[in-house]
């Protein structure tokens, strides 16, 4: 097996905080999520960009932010084989924040649509904070409920950029060291020139690599690495 076609075995898991994202490019939008916990500086946040950028970690860092700072903050992701009843939303509009992630997944499901609906109108009337991501800015979801389209087009859109080389570069020697293990720059080069360069791939890539560098008891400098990717 050819070392672009490496399994993804592992799914990279990172402590959901502030301090464990590496933003690189996208620093002023981490700035601003983590003013908005503090000081409510807005009510309405909606993250959008392309997979592997972070927009999960991003939103649960805003709940552990605000637990800090004795908020309280709820999450969901509704990127689950199953979508939960409505009534989820129930009772939500008390939090001072709450976080929604992957919202595109209710649209066009006329149900949740109006339930949103009408959990976005009482938690903003309470004046606390709603923070979604999906894949797409707002105006471009499968929303067939108008008032509820214009109302996530309401607040702050904010798009996570996309990492250049060096970030990626960076982000790798970062994201390394979270998990416990170092690497060189011109080891994340090698990476980041001879295999994919997706960072959801790149995440599982690195906790393959820990493994195999525990494993043999090895630093991951690029003899190894060869060694391990030839292994494959």
């Amino acid at each position: 097996m050819s070392a672009k076609q490496l399994p993804l075995s592992f799914e990279f898991k990172a402590n959901q905080s502030f301090d464990d994202y590496y933003a690189g490019c996208n620093l002023e939008t981490v700035s601003l999520l983590q003013d908005t916990i503090v000081n409510q500086t807005e009510t309405q946040i909606f993250i959008w960009g392309e997979s592997g950028l972070g927009k999960s970690h991003l939103l649960r860092a805003c709940c552990d932010k605000a637990q800090q700072v004795d908020k309280a903050s709820f999450y969901f992701d509704f990127n689950i084989n199953q979508l939960p009843e409505p009534d989820l939303l129930t009772g939500l509009e008390q939090f001072d924040v709450v976080c929604l992630d992957n919202i595109e997944k209710i649209a066009g499901i006329a149900i949740w649509e109006i339930a949103f609906f009408n959990f976005f109108n009482q938690l903003r009337e309470l004046g606390n904070t709603l923070i979604s991501a999906a894949y797409c800015p707002p105006n471009e979801l499968s929303i067939n409920l108008p008032d509820l389209k214009t109302r996530l087009n309401w607040g702050l859109t904010l798009k996570l950029k996309t990492l250049g080389d060096d970030d990626k570069i960076a982000a790798l020697i970062f994201k390394a060291g979270q998990m416990g293990f170092e690497i060189s720059v011109q080891t994340a080069r090698y990476i980041l020139s001879h295999y994919n360069r997706d960072l959801n791939y790149l995440w599982s890539l690195l906790e393959t690599l820990d493994h195999a560098s525990l494993a043999a008891k090895r630093k991951l400098t690029i003899p190894f690495l060869k060694e391990i990717l030839h292994q494959c």
